[in-house]
């Protein structure tokens, strides 16, 4: 979209607010009824009937020069035709209606930076924006390479519109438009810019990840990926360590590189006693959403999920103390892939090969538990591709092959560690102990795992070592742990099966299946 086409897009609003600082996109929001103004100092926002992502609402359109680099058995496809169409009544609806617009930047690293516009017709998805990604100098010649348009107000028809209900999140890779509609849950913003990264980035031979990064005081990187639930964010939030980001990252033959400047974390059940990082961050500038509130002293109440579980705050990088602000940092020495085993059969630690590391890396593991969803009575494996299967438009054979590409190249370790059950599955086992986990990070990054003996595993052909510094040698291999051999023996049978009929949705050279 060209500069004239996004002036004319906004020919007809009524008032067009670009660039407003925080005091002003927090006074317009509460002016015109879209959040209250908290005691701590944060905007809150409910968003209504949508309180997370929307899957089966977001589609890519399809074209004849994207078609064949696309994983459709992951994205459903929109028509060229039916887009412009809904851009069209977007633009109609827009008529005479105040309009936010947010100029700013993606990617850390000025060799990847791209120039971002994000038009909304609320004030406080205006802050969302300019808090989460990356600020700087705009003059009047700024010219986006990416634009998303929200309009949370705007319900599509899906007779007319060809959507799959009033929502929808469509995404132009080939233009780098994104339009986005009939949901106030702002991070459909966030991830959607994501999922458009991750098509063009491997273009510039640039691996994005999902996942947090910290950095030692001698540029020593680490990365971390998972999925909820595993402790991506607990275990990157290392005193001792610097935060570059925690949540998307691209790696480049220069070193890592924060997407975004800012988190938008989950904030149920927090207490300043466990994530005091967190906590501490969620003051004036900050957003909440969903969460249940105080109408007496206007205190959150963060352990409620009256409207979800998944209340979320949104805030910039800088609000962490000591972050690196410059959102960059060297070759990662160590990646580590969390998975919280409810099964309780994979070892607290794990040192994976190139190509285990491509497997588990595709397989993008951890588990559901009993009781946490309906007609589940035992753990569950679950399965998300390159830990972020709902943000990759390509194949998830592209991402691995540039994790390994990388990983050669910059002779990266390459870690599983299993943040779940220990001594049997959820409901007889334990949860390992968090310090352990910790100590088992350190020691990984230190180098204190690169000289001890190890044994290897052979149901999962795990290589896990025998010794770790702070953690019992008897937890180390899972099998010991438990008093019932045989059971274990028909749990790791039984998850390892799942890996295997996972894997073979993929397609994958014998030498990973191997």
């Amino acid at each position: 979209m060209t500069m004239s086409q996004l002036s004319d897009f906004m020919l007809n609003a009524k008032n067009v607010y670009r660039n407003l600082p925080v005091s002003k996109l927090v006074e317009e929001a509460v002016k015109r009824g879209e959040g209250v103004l908290l005691e701590n100092g944060a905007l809150l926002v409910n968003t209504g009937k949508y309180t997370g992502r929307s899957p089966e609402d977001k589609f890519i359109v399809d074209s004849e020069t994207i078609h064949d680099e696309i994983w459709w058995e992951n994205n459903k496809p929109f028509s060229y035709r039916n887009f412009h169409n809904l851009l069209f009544r977007i633009q109609a609806y827009l008529q005479n209606k105040d309009v936010f617009v947010f100029d700013g930047y993606v990617c850390a690293d000025p060799n990847f930076k791209k120039p971002l516009r994000v038009i909304t017709e609320y004030a406080y998805q205006s802050l969302f924006a300019r808090q989460l990604f990356l600020r700087g100098k705009i003059d009047e010649d700024f010219s986006p390479e990416i634009t998303v348009i929200c309009v949370p107000g705007f319900k599509a028809d899906p007779k007319i519109d060809k959507t799959n209900s009033e929502a929808f999140i469509i995404l132009d890779l080939e233009n780098k438009i994104i339009i986005i509609g009939g949901t106030k849950y702002s991070g459909e913003i966030k991830k959607s810019v994501f999922s458009l990264l991750n098509y063009i980035m491997p273009g510039s031979g640039v691996f994005p990840m999902h996942c947090s990064a910290n950095v030692d005081d001698k540029n020593n990187t680490a990365l971390f990926f998972g999925l909820s639930g595993t402790g991506k964010t607990t275990l990157s939030a290392d005193p001792e360590r610097r935060l570059i980001g925690d949540d998307e990252h691209g790696w480049s033959d220069s070193g890592i590189f924060n997407f975004e400047g800012g988190c938008y974390a989950k904030c149920i059940h927090l207490s300043k006693e466990k994530e005091p990082q967190i906590y501490n961050a969620i003051k004036f500038g900050t957003i909440l959403e969903n969460v249940v509130f105080s109408r007496e002293n206007r205190m959150p109440d963060y352990d409620s999920d009256f409207f979800t579980e998944n209340t979320r705050a949104a805030y910039p990088v800088d609000y962490i103390p000591d972050a690196v602000i410059q959102g960059v940092g060297g070759h990662p020495k160590q990646i580590f892939f969390l998975s919280a085993d409810a099964f309780g059969v994979l070892p607290p630690i794990a040192k994976l090969t190139k190509e285990q590391a491509m497997f588990y890396f595709i397989a993008g593991y951890t588990s559901k538990l009993a009781g946490t969803e309906r007609g589940i009575t035992e753990p569950k494996a679950t399965f998300s591709a390159c830990f972020g299967a709902p943000f990759l438009p390509r194949p998830p054979y592209v991402y691995a092959e540039l994790l390994k590409e990388k990983v050669e190249k910059f002779n990266t370790d390459i870690y599983l560690v299993n943040t779940g059950w220990i001594k049997g599955p959820y409901g007889t086992g334990e949860r390992i102990n968090l310090n352990y986990t910790r100590a088992i990070i350190k020691a990984a990054l230190s180098g204190l795992l690169k000289d001890v003996e190890y044994e290897k595993d052979p149901i999962f052909n795990l290589m896990i070592p025998k010794y770790c510094p702070g953690v019992p040698e008897e937890i180390l291999n899972p099998k010991n742990s438990w008093k019932d051999k045989k059971a274990y023996d028909e749990y790791a049978y039984k998850l390892k099966n799942s890996f295997t009929t996972n894997a073979s949705k993929y397609n994958l050279p014998a030498e990973i299946l191997k």
